[in-house]
């Protein structure tokens, strides 16, 4: 198993932590379709005050692990922003939109799917922003669908969306799009530099409801 995501409660006040505890770890095997065997991902609240001694160093995967499905490290910060579905808009919704949805694309040149609707990317909450159609599982012990709980795609935004979903302090102050670090730095388009298929994603979910809180996942690809 290697790790993916580390949250702390302070930093997402918003998210819905289970009594007694103030970490979310999700940690994934780096085989991630074929190989591994399931569960995966795996998903671990707990108490920070009952972490045990810390590492200096992450520990070796295995050498034959595909790094495109091991996160680089990363330091998070986190962003509230509210996402409205786009997969996932009813088609009663979706059709008394439509209308509006054009007429906003011919004045402003924003597409509601790419700029207004998920917001796309690494994110807890909110909806999916789906590579291909949705693919919610349903809860194996209460039968119910389960919640979104935690994205990660291989790119942050494409070559539509970066015009709303692009972070201002990553771009360029003359074109508007993503800034190029001579270095060689990490890339603001992939900062995980992660990549599933072909640019598709893993989404993990979970039910609140019951104990223990089950999870399941689903992975898709362009």
């Amino acid at each position: 198993m290697v790790p993916v995501v580390q949250i702390h409660r302070g930093d997402v006040p918003q998210l819905d932590f289970p009594a007694g505890t103030d970490l979310l770890q999700v940690l994934w095997c780096p085989f991630i379709v074929d190989s591994c065997p399931e569960p995966t991902p795996r998903v671990i609240w707990r108490s920070s005050g009952a972490v045990g001694p810390v590492l200096d160093a992450a520990p070796p995967t295995v050498a034959t692990a595909p790094k495109d499905s091991i996160p680089a490290p990363c330091v998070l910060h986190p962003e509230p922003v509210t996402d409205y579905p786009s997969w996932d808009m009813p088609d009663e919704v979706g059709d008394t939109l439509s209308v509006r949805m054009e007429e906003l694309k011919a004045r402003t040149g924003l597409w509601y799917s790419y700029h207004l609707a998920e917001a796309p990317g690494i994110k807890l909450g909110g909806y999916p922003s789906w590579t291909q159609e949705s693919g919610w599982p349903d809860c194996p012990t209460c039968g119910r669908t389960m919640d979104h709980l935690l994205t990660v795609k291989s790119w942050e935004y494409d070559g539509m969306s970066y015009r709303t979903w692009l972070p201002l302090e990553d771009r360029d102050s003359e074109t508007g799009e993503e800034r190029r670090d001579a270095t060689g730095g990490r890339s603001a388009h992939s900062p995980a530099q992660v990549m599933f298929g072909d640019a598709g994603g893993v989404y993990i979910f979970e039910c609140g409801s019951c104990p223990g809180r089950p999870v399941d996942h689903h992975w898709d690809c362009s």
